[in-house]
């Protein structure tokens, strides 16, 4: 399951592997408001998601929302970004594309309406925690320059083990998916971290960075 949770004021996702259900968009609100795990709080994600949200309905590819208490609290960006979160992780499956969030709401909203939550560098793939072995696959989405997004591994101590770069389906001015594989070499398993950027046109430094803490296996490459 894909959890979408917030980190500077932007969408950021994560997955977790949990016991199967009938109900999963019960699931996937609950382990909203759970929040993110320790590691990832480590890395800077939270949740503005209350407890006690329930789907009431799904019915023409739309999720109703009987909310909790508090659901508008917070102001209008806090409220935007607790509508945003709900919205991109439940419409993952394929029965919702948009949601309402009051049984008499008459304009449910779509993956679109908060499309600007996004950071220009989107990772889906590895999450906070994984245990990767090389050679590394980063997938996500991105709208950077010349739709060139940059990969580098490090170890522990911050050395770079492994760099490489792919090109997004799209570019400057639009979001497109993107795929990379990285190899990298390392002497022993322990922690290290996935980092992908966009290269700044300006003066060749790395921008719109996405730090994403994992744990690597040995590999001579």
């Amino acid at each position: 399951m894909q959890l979408w949770f917030v980190r500077d004021g932007k969408l950021v996702p994560t997955r977790r592997t949990l016991p199967a259900t009938l109900a999963t968009s019960r699931l996937a609100l609950t382990e909203l408001a759970a929040g993110p795990s320790r590691a990832e709080a480590a890395a800077g994600l939270t949740t503005r998601v209350p407890a006690g949200g329930q789907v009431v309905r799904i019915a023409g590819g739309v999720a109703t929302l009987a909310p909790p208490a508090g659901f508008g609290d917070g102001g209008p960006a806090t409220v935007r970004l607790r509508r945003a979160q709900v919205v991109w992780t439940l419409t993952q499956f394929a029965t919702v594309r948009r949601v309402a969030f009051t049984p008499s709401d008459a304009a449910p909203t779509g993956r679109g309406d908060y499309a600007d939550l996004l950071p220009a560098i989107v990772v889906t793939g590895p999450s906070v925690g994984d245990r990767l072995t090389s050679p590394v696959t980063v997938t996500g989405t991105a709208e950077v320059f010349e739709a060139t997004v940059s990969v580098r591994i490090l170890d522990a101590a911050g050395r770079e083990i492994g760099t490489g770069f792919t090109t997004a389906a799209c570019g400057s001015g639009c979001r497109g998916d993107y795929r990379a594989t990285v190899g990298y070499r390392l002497a022993a398993t322990g922690p290290g971290t996935v980092e992908v950027y966009e290269v700044s046109a300006r003066d060749g430094s790395r921008i719109n960075v996405v730090a994403i803490p994992v744990m690597l296996v040995a590999a001579s490459r």
